[in-house]
C-alpha cells in the first residue's frame, strides 16, 4: 500500500538542484573515532605549550589569554614569552577525511588547522570584524611564492562566504569534509585536493573548493596521498575539544545490471505487476542509469528499477532516497531498507561483501512538480555519495534581503520545535549582526551573524509569508514575555500573555533606522530599545518602564546551563554566548533552576539594561 502523508507544499516548490558527494551526514560508524584527550598521547612529541584541561575560559579584555582548569577532555595551547609555541601533529595520517571539532579563541589570537599538514584553514579571533578576508576566521590561507613580484607573492587564498565566527571565550563548531589529492601509479598528481564542504557554527563557508597546492607554512610543498593532521601552535592561545575524525579509504559500492519498467498513471498502491503490462521497459543487453530522466511525458507514473547492488566491503550501508512529488521504496537482498515514504526516506542495512538483488520504486502520483529521483549511499569507509544520476532541476534564484536597502522586515519566522512567530520583526545591521523581535511577547527570539534574510519562502510565487536568517544563529527558546509579575524570585514564569494585559504598541525608528519597541503589560508602559554594539560585537537592550507594578521581574535568558563569570558577566549554554548586566538599578540577579533548565531573572523597577555578546 502506498500509504503516505502528503506534506503541504505549494505548487512549484523545488526539491533540490545539483546533488553531489558533499554530504557530512551518515558517516561510516566503524571508521569514525574521537581523539582521546585524557592526555597528549594521540600527538607526536607535543611541545610544552600544549596541555589537557578540564575547563577553559578567556578574558575579553586581555590579548592571548586563556585560563585552563584542572581535568581533561580539552586540548589547550598556551604559548608565551617563557614557553615557545609549537605545532601539534597527530600520530595518524589521513587521506579523505571528515573532521569535526569545537574550538575556542583567546582575544586577539590566531591558529590554524593543516589538513595533511599542508592545507591550512585559518582559525582567528575575528570578533568585531565586519568584512571577510583570506586571513580571517575560517579562511583558506594563501599559497606563497617568493619568486613572484611584490604584492603577488601570496595567491589563491579564499575568504569564507560569511563571517560566522563568535566572540573569544565561546565555543565554535567546525566541520570539514576533505578530499585528498589523487595520484596515478607512477606517483604523478592527477587531481587536486578539495574542500568538499566546510561549516562554521552551522554556516557553510566553503563548498567544493579546489586546492591547487599547499598553502603557506605547509610542512612540505611535495603533496602526498596521506599526511598528518596538524594544529598551528606558535601564533596564539587556542583550545579544542570533541575532535572527531572519520576516514574514507574504502572502495565505493556499485549498481549494475539495472533495468526499469514504467507504468503510466497515478498509483497510490503498488500494482500487481504480473497483470499490468508496462508502458515502457529497458534496456536490453546493458545496464541502465538510475535516473528520473527516462523521457516520460506524463506527469504521473511509476518506475520500477531492478538490478544488482555490489557491496565491496562488509558492514552497514545507509541510504537516503528522494522522490519529489511522490513516494519511494528501496529493497536490497529482498529486505525493505527504505520503507515507503512520501518525498524523502532513509534506511540502513547490514551486508557482507558481495552482490545482492536491488529494487527501487518511484511513484510520482502528484501532477505538480518535476520528477527528480536521487539515491545517496554511505558505507564502511565510504563517504556519502550520489549513486544515482545527478539531477538538474529548475531551482528558483534565492531572494535575499539587502540590509542596506531594507534593514527592517516584517514576516513569519519559524523557530526550532515547529514554532512559528507570526508577528516577527527582523532588524538588520551593516555590522553583520541581526536579530528578530516577537511583537506578540515583547521579546528577542533569535540573534545571528552573517548575511541578513532569505525571503524566498515569502516572495517566490505564492509564498508562505516566512523568511529565514542567513548566518550563524543563536535561538532563545520558545517565545514568552520578557517581563512577568512574580510572588517571589522562585515563582514559575508565565508561559503566555494570558492575565498580563499585554498589548503591543508597535515600534518607532530612530535616525539610524533602529527601532524602539513599545508595549503595555500589567498596566505599565514599556519602551524596549535594542541597539547593535559597535562593530557588531553584540546587542544592548534597554527597558524603560513607566508605572511599574510591584513584583515585576525580567527574565534575561534561559538555557540548559548559566554560569556566573563575575563582574556582571554570565555564560549561557556551554559557552554559546555572554550576557552582561549593564544597569540593574541596584537589583540583584538570580540564577534559578526550573524544570531542569536555568533562568537568569532580575527584579525590575523603572529601568534595566543588559547586553548579549556573541
Amino acid at each position: 500500500m502506498l500509504n503516505s502523508r502528503i506534506l503541504p507544499l505549494r505548487r512549484g516548490t523545488l526539491a533540490f538542484g545539483i546533488l553531489a558527494s558533499l554530504a557530512l551526514v551518515h558517516p561510516a560508524q566503524s571508521q569514525s573515532s574521537q581523539i582521546p584527550l585524557s592526555d597528549l598521547s594521540s600527538f607526536k612529541n607535543p611541545g610544552k605549550s600544549w596541555q589537557v584541561a578540564g575547563g577553559v575560559s578567556a578574558d575579553l579584555q586581555e590579548d592571548n589569554k586563556l585560563l585552563p582548569s584542572n581535568g581533561n577532555g580539552i586540548l589547550v595551547n598556551l604559548p608565551g614569552k617563557k614557553v615557545k609555541g609549537e605545532d601539534l601533529f597527530t600520530t595518524f595520517e589521513h587521506g579523505d577525511m571528515d573532521l569535526e571539532l569545537d574550538y575556542m579563541m583567546a582575544k586577539g589570537s590566531n591558529s590554524g588547522i593543516y589538513l595533511q599538514g599542508r592545507y591550512e584553514l585559518q582559525l582567528f579571533d575575528g570578533w568585531g570584524f565586519t568584512d571577510v578576508s583570506s586571513s580571517g576566521n575560517g579562511a583558506v590561507y594563501e599559497r606563497w611564492d617568493d619568486s613572484r613580484p611584490e604584492g603577488q607573492k601570496g595567491f589563491q587564498g579564499y575568504a569564507p562566504r560569511q563571517n560566522a565566527g563568535r566572540a573569544p571565550g565561546l565555543w565554535q563548531h567546525l566541520k570539514i569534509a576533505f578530499q585528498a589529492p589523487r595520484f596515478d601509479a607512477s606517483g604523478k598528481k592527477i587531481q587536486n585536493a578539495r574542500l568538499l564542504r566546510v561549516e562554521l557554527n552551522g554556516v557553510t563557508i566553503h563548498e567544493d573548493l579546489e586546492l591547487f597546492g599547499p598553502t603557506g607554512g605547509a610542512i612540505s610543498n611535495d603533496e602526498k596521498a596521506t599526511g598528518p593532521l596538524r594544529i598551528q601552535g606558535d601564533h596564539g592561545a587556542v583550545a579544542f575539544r570533541n575532535i572527531k575524525v572519520n576516514h574514507f579509504s574504502k572502495p565505493r559500492p556499485e549498481l549494475k545490471n539495472i533495468t526499469y519498467k514504467i507504468y503510466k498513471g497515478k498509483y497510490q498502491q503498488e500494482p500487481a505487476y504480473g497483470s499490468l503490462p508496462p508502458e515502457a521497459a529497458g534496456p536490453q543487453g546493458q545496464s541502465a542509469i538510475l535516473t528520473s530522466n527516462l523521457g516520460i511525458k506524463d506527469n504521473q507514473f511509476l518506475v520500477q528499477y531492478s538490478g544488482t547492488f555490489v557491496a565491496k566491503e562488509p558492514g552497514e550501508y545507509t541510504f537516503n532516497l528522494s522522490t519529489p512529488a511522490g513516494a519511494g521504496r528501496l529493497r536490497i537482498n529482498k529486505q525493505e531498507v527504505v520503507p515507503l515514504k512520501y518525498w524523502d526516506g532513509t534506511g540502513t542495512v547490514k551486508l557482507p561483501a558481495g552482490e545482492f538483488p536491488f529494487e527501487l520504486l518511484y511513484s510520482k502520483y502528484n501532477d505538480w512538480g518535476q520528477p527528480a529521483l536521487a539515491l545517496q549511499v554511505a558505507g564502511p569507509g565510504v563517504r556519502q555519495f550520489l549513486i544515482s544520476e545527478v539531477n538538474l532541476t529548475e531551482e528558483a534564484d534565492p531572494i535575499l534581503v539587502d540590509v542596506k536597502e531594507r534593514p527592517v522586515l516584517r514576516s513569519f519566522i519559524d523557530l526550532p520545535g515547529n514554532h512559528r512567530v507570526t508577528h516577527a520583526v527582523s532588524v538588520g545591521s551593516p555590522t553583520q549582526l541581526h536579530y528578530t523581535y516577537d511583537l506578540d511577547n515583547g521579546t528577542i527570539v533569535q540573534l545571528w551573524r552573517g548575511a541578513f534574510l532569505d525571503a524566498t519562502p515569502m516572495w517566490h510565487e505564492r509564498g508562505d509569508g516566512s523568511s529565514k536568517a542567513i548566518g550563524s544563529v543563536q535561538y532563545f527558546g520558545k517565545p514568552t514575555t520578557t517581563l512577568a509579575r512574580l510572588a517571589s524570585d522562585q515563582a514559575a514564569w508565565t508561559t503566555d500573555t494570558t492575565g498580563t494585559a499585554y498589548r503591543g504598541k508597535g515600534y518607532r525608528l530612530d535616525q539610524n533606522s533602529e527601532p524602539t519597541f513599545q508595549y503595555q503589560i500589567y498596566g505599565a508602559t514599556v519602551q524596549d530599545a535594542i541597539r547593535i554594539i559597535e562593530n557588531g560585537k553584540g546587542l544592548r537592550r534597554e527597558l524603560s518602564i513607566q508605572n511599574p507594578t510591584g513584583g515585576l521581574y525580567a527574565r534575561l535568558v534561559e538555557g540548559a546551563k548559566i554560569e556566573d563569570a563575575g563582574k556582571g558577566m554570565y555564560l549561557v549554554d556551554d559557552r554559546a554566548y555572554y550576557v552582561r548586566l549593564d544597569d540593574t538599578a541596584g537589583a540583584k540577579p538570580v540564577i534559578r533552576t526550573v524544570g531542569g533548565r536555568q533562568e537568569l531573572v532580575v527584579p525590575v523597577q523603572g529601568k534595566l539594561a543588559y547586553s548579549i555578546l556573541f
